[in-house]
């Protein structure tokens, strides 16, 4: 009987600890689990390696433009106030070489002149070629320069005299445009000057605002042309 009642409550015992073991595994899987762990990113703020700042959209926004690249084009030159006189200037009579010109620029003339020239000598006929790209302002024939011609450079600054021509060049016109070395005339001995020694007289000069062919300041042709001042 006694061992009978022993067995009983030993397994009475067993089984509450079998219940209670049960009831506490139950609890423990019940809980919450762990946050996930999330990946990486970069651009999150708390990613960014140490030493550096996270770019920010409004850090974005003051980033410096790309750099453009400089034009390679160029723009056309111009005369600057208080330019010596243009460049580039083509030796207006066919043939001739600066070594021959001769400065005449300051040589006194006839009725207290001062000559503001050269006289290019060449043969008559030879021809006579635009020393410029430019326009003809004025053809004109004066009882000093005998038959003339006026012409504009691009940029309305200069204006290049050609003066004592024999003839003009076949159908050439007031207004008419000018390439650089074009025949425009011929050498002669119009006007004033000898029938003995023909020659182009050139002439260079700047003009005022007005732009008027009559009204301008010469300055000096030879250096302009390749020749040394004396």
């Amino acid at each position: 009987m006694l061992r009978t009642l022993l067995v009983f409550l030993a397994g009475l015992l067993l089984g509450a600890n079998l219940v209670y073991f049960a009831m506490h595994r139950g609890s423990s899987h019940s809980s919450s689990p762990p946050a996930p762990t999330t990946a990486a990113n970069p651009s999150a703020p708390g990613n960014a390696p140490a030493g550096t700042i996270p770019a920010t959209p409004a850090a974005a926004s003051k980033a410096p433009a790309a750099a453009t690249p400089a034009s390679t084009h160029a723009p056309a030159r111009s005369a600057e106030p208080g330019a010596i006189g243009p460049t580039g200037l083509l030796l207006p009579v066919q043939g001739v070489r600066p070594q021959q010109l001769v400065d005449t620029f300051s040589d006194a003339r006839s009725e207290g002149r001062v000559h503001d020239a050269i006289d290019i000598m060449a043969a008559r006929g030879t021809p006579v070629l635009a020393a410029s790209d430019g326009r003809v302002a004025k053809l004109f024939a004066s009882r000093l320069g005998g038959l003339t011609i006026y012409e504009f450079d691009p940029t309305s600054t200069w204006v290049y005299y050609y003066a004592h021509l024999d003839r003009y060049a076949a159908n050439l016109a007031e207004g008419q445009s000018l390439r650089r070395g074009e025949v425009i005339g011929y050498v002669g001995s119009s006007g004033n000057a000898s029938a003995d020694a023909p020659h182009l007289h050139f002439e260079i000069s700047r003009l005022g605002p007005e732009r008027n062919w009559w009204q301008a300041s010469p300055v000096n042709p030879y250096p302009l042309l390749g020749g040394k001042p004396r």
